[in-house]
């Protein structure tokens, strides 16, 4: 079976020392940005790269959705994609990035924007809007928000009209970057709730970029766990949770708040402390 999306020794490298290395020819590259970084993603699943910042996981999704120059290969459907892409497939993977304040046009409502990412085989300005409105139902935006202007959205309903858009592409993956990082925890739940939602109901692979596990945890079925540009574990989550292998993947989810972890840092600073001078006073006693 062909896999959707088939990642094989990509490879990043980029910045002033590739740059230099470029224009004088040598035959020695710099150490790149991200290297070998190789995973397999079936139709209607979802896969994690987790990391702390700076350790390529972002460098990763945007090379996979063809924003930067990479080695190795990057197949869709079993066909290989290049950088720069033609238009027709960068429609084929979207991106939802982490702000969606950033990411939409204030001086455009959000119907509309919706509107200007669909194909071209919705004619009319009345069949494109219907299509719109269509996706900001399917993302479960209140009708009444349809025409509003971003800036009078929260946070949550601007990441769903971001989704949306993506969607009007008719993409066959999603690449998540961070989209959940910056809402309140109780909108993650829901974000998260909706790209599952819509992952059975389209068949659409997603790849999540986060530093939060609980998230990777909640939405997917394997993981890649990245350091310094290098994946120094991956496999199924709760394989990956439940015995990690490397130090760094420990260290990660030991750093994962629990309510168990909470309650023990809130009785340990409860907990009463021995008086300053305690020992000198009964060393002077004696």
């Amino acid at each position: 079976m062909t896999a959707l999306l088939r990642v094989d020794g990509l490879g990043v490298s980029y910045g002033r020392a590739h740059r230099a290395w470029a224009g004088l020819g040598r035959t020695t590259p710099p150490a790149p940005t991200v290297s070998d970084v190789r995973f397999d993603l079936e139709d209607g699943a979802a896969v994690g790269i987790v990391g702390e910042s700076g350790s390529g996981k972002s460098t990763t999704a945007r090379a996979i959705v063809g924003l930067l120059p990479f080695t190795g290969t990057v197949e869709l459907d079993g066909v290989a994609l290049t950088s720069p892409r033609p238009r027709e497939v960068r429609r084929r993977i979207q991106m939802v990035f982490q702000d969606p304040t950033s990411s939409l046009n204030p001086s455009i409502r959000c119907d509309r924007a919706v509107m200007q990412a669909l194909p071209d085989r919705y004619p009319t300005t009345r069949v494109r809007r219907q299509r719109a409105h269509e996706l900001l139902e399917q993302v479960r935006l209140p009708s009444r928000s349809f025409g509003a202007w971003p800036s009078e959205l929260s946070g949550g309903q601007r990441q769903r009209v971001a989704i949306a858009r993506a969607l009007a592409t008719e993409p066959r993956l999603l690449i998540a970057d961070e989209a959940t990082s910056a809402l309140d925890v109780s909108v993650q739940a829901t974000i998260l709730d909706l790209f599952n939602v819509l992952r059975d109901e389209t068949g659409i692979g997603v790849v999540f970029i986060s530093h939060d596990l609980n998230v990777v945890r909640e939405t997917c079925s394997q993981v890649l766990v990245m350091q310094h540009g290098r994946v120094v574990e991956q496999g199924l989550v709760e394989q990956i949770y439940e015995a990690p292998q490397h130090d760094y993947t420990r260290s990660l989810i030991a750093a994962v708040p629990t309510i168990e972890r909470s309650l023990e840092r809130a009785a340990a600073r409860a907990a009463p402390r021995e008086p300053e001078g305690r020992w000198l006073r009964a060393d002077s006693d004696r």
